[in-house]
């Protein structure tokens, strides 16, 4: 089960709507009130979904079993079905963003939202090179600034600033920075250069910087993702560094400073007129589900549904390879990566949740606050 701290305070397009009602906090909420016009994801293979296909990179996931319960089968999604990003879609009324990378990625489609996640990519640029080609954080806010040439040409100024604010940007980053870098000691320096908590400072500067710049060019709606308990995915409990049945709980501490910063740097971005961003507690969120395995329907908690090796996690999911029939059943679908099932559980907090999963506000709060 989880070790280690655990932070538990830890869409011009017309209005997208759908006409669900929900139950949430006891109330019953409209999902039709939501009004964002767009969605512009960030971040790593948590949220990618097929900008690698388009890299000379060997991180991808664009073969079978990837997408085995997904309407479109592989698409680069690196999970069986959705992704955390699709389901947030899904709640918001809106289309799955597309591939920035993708050339269908033009015109009209844009409106609903761009996708410039990148399997491999961390918030330091040289994160994952040993992977090849990704798009880092720097490189995927200057894709970002892509788009926004192709928009000038389809709106005018005020009504793309209006599009731009009532439109919201989910960043998913950081896991890759400890285990493909910090944690591989053997091809990156940082882990000598940096201990845990000067490295946590390092990320959440560069990040800081980002998002600002993101800011400055008219993006006011921010959920930021936290990072997850990494010392308890197959990958590292198969490293054999982890006690037998347990997480890996160093890997579990590092993370702490890193957490707290972002929870931290949210308060100070919200300072900022007219940013509202959100903190979203993925260890807590992912921790309760490992701590109370029974509770959330799963009972495969310590291997991935799909990979090879101990605990199904040293060599993660190959082409064609068979994946467990009970998917639904298990926490890790690869080595690195949770089920559709936890990807639902987790995108549910980050919309409806309390302040102890999204913090201050969740995204339906953010999205209502949207003109």
């Amino acid at each position: 089960m989880v070790n280690g701290s655990c932070d538990r305070r830890l869409s011009f397009a017309s209005v997208m709507m759908t006409v669900v009602v929900i139950l949430s906090n006891s109330n019953l909420v409209a999902e039709s009130q939501m009004v964002a016009r767009g969605m512009f994801v960030f971040g790593d293979s948590l949220v990618d979904v097929g900008n690698n296909n388009f890299l000379s990179s060997i991180a991808k996931s664009n073969y079978f079993p990837y997408g085995i319960d997904f309407e479109f089968g592989p698409t680069g999604r690196f999970s069986n079905g959705k992704t955390f990003v699709d389901f947030i879609g899904r709640m918001l009324g809106l289309p799955y963003p597309l591939a920035f990378a993708d050339p269908g990625t033009n015109g009209v489609r844009l409106l609903g939202g761009v996708n410039y996640a990148s399997a491999a990519a961390g918030i330091l640029d040289e994160t994952g090179q040993h992977y090849g080609e990704r798009y880092s954080l720097s490189q995927q806010v200057l894709n970002f600034d892509s788009t926004l040439n192709q928009l000038r040409q389809m709106m005018s100024a005020s009504n793309l600033t209006k599009y731009l604010s009532n439109s919201i940007a989910i960043m998913v980053f950081g896991s890759n920075d400890y285990i493909n870098n910090y944690l591989m000691p053997s091809i990156y320096s940082s882990s000598f250069n940096y201990n845990p908590t000067q490295f946590a400072n390092l990320l959440l500067n560069h990040y800081a910087r980002q998002i600002l710049a993101l800011y400055s060019v008219g993006l006011r709606r921010f959920f930021l993702a936290g990072i997850g308990p990494l010392g308890c995915i197959p990958n590292q409990r198969a490293s054999g560094r982890a006690p037998p049945g347990r997480c890996y709980d160093y890997v579990n501490q590092i993370l702490g400073p890193y957490n707290e910063g972002l929870r931290s740097l949210v308060d100070q971005l919200n300072k900022r007129p007219g940013l509202m961003s959100a903190y979203g507690n993925t260890y807590g969120a992912v921790g309760d589900v490992l701590n109370n395995p029974a509770t959330f329907g799963f009972n495969v908690w310590d291997r991935a549904c799909c990979g090879i090796g101990r605990n199904q996690g040293q060599i993660t999911c190959l082409p064609f390879a068979i994946p467990c029939m009970n998917r639904n059943q298990y926490i890790f679908w690869d080595a690195f990566h949770p089920t559709e099932a936890v990807n639902g559980i987790l995108a549910r907090r980050a919309v409806y949740g309390s302040v102890l999963d999204c913090y201050p506000i969740n995204v339906l709060n953010m999205t209502l606050t949207l003109r």
